[in-house]
């Protein structure tokens, strides 16, 4: 229950921000008391605001009480896995043209940070069938997906995708996976002619062989992309890069499903 999207309610998720490096994402209850060392919020008192207002704590501390957005959800995600970075998972959206009504396949959920993205983005008549060998990666997933309200648009197939893919069709696909070389023939099939995929691997000999099961595999349009982003510390007089970046994450691996003539 989120209230009428500009208001907070009862289980409404909140970002609770007082400063850059100090924010959390938490989800609304009225009986619940929030403790920072900055004091303790009620979390009951948010109930009824508008998303943005501000909210003191019991030593008089100023926080905002602010609308989370999708990046906050993926940051904010329970993991066991290394999860993908909304760096790489905005460009991938971008190029796998992830709108309203699509109808994806990932393989290798992990902890379901793209996953959550992706429904994000397909919603609300789109859907995402994703796959998850380790059970244990997939209940976390499914756990990660409830919070963020989003697991109507999911479903999670804990099976291993190298044993076949359930459905056709698919609009694009999302691979996640160490070994993706295997699953590609079952992914071809699966997928609409001209579909668009992306395979995301954390070497460059992982690139080279995906590239060569692409190529070969039935897929044009083939190639590799890194993303770098540097945040600037803006402050009159004295702006500057930051100190520390997020650089290399994985490669991601484009290419398109061709029909080749029999």
């Amino acid at each position: 229950m989120s209230g009428n999207g500009t208001s907070i309610a009862e289980g409404s998720l909140v970002l609770l921000h007082f400063d850059l490096r100090r924010q959390w994402l938490l989800r609304v209850d009225r009986s619940r008391q929030f403790h920072t060392h900055k004091g303790y919020i009620n979390l009951g008192d948010l109930i009824g605001k508008p998303y943005g207002s501000q909210v003191k704590s019991s030593l008089d501390q100023i926080f905002w009480a602010l609308k989370p957005t999708t990046h906050d959800l993926i940051m904010h995600t329970a993991r066991r896995t290394q999860i993908m970075y909304p760096k790489d998972i905005g460009l991938i959206i971008l190029k796998l043209a992830l709108t309203a009504g699509s109808k994806v396949l990932e393989i290798g959920t992990g902890s379901g940070a793209m996953t959550v993205a992706a429904a994000m983005a397909v919603k609300p008549t789109g859907h995402i069938h994703t796959y998850e060998a380790r059970k244990e990666f997939a209940e976390i997933a499914e756990r990660n997906l409830k919070r963020a309200s989003l697991l109507e648009f999911v479903t999670i197939h804990n099976a291993d995708a190298s044993a076949g893919i359930d459905g056709a069709g698919f609009d694009a696909a999302v691979i996640d996976v160490g070994d993706p070389w295997p699953i590609i023939p079952h992914i071809h099939k699966a997928l609409a002619g001209g579909a668009p995929l992306v395979s995301f691997s954390p070497t460059i000999n992982q690139v080279e062989k995906t590239t060569e099961a692409f190529t070969q595999g039935g897929f044009a349009n083939v190639h590799t992309l890194e993303c770098f982003i540097r945040e600037i510390r803006a402050d009159t007089g004295k702006t500057r890069p930051a100190t520390m970046m997020v650089g290399h994450t994985g490669y991601m691996t484009f290419a398109q499903k061709i029909l080749r003539s029999e």
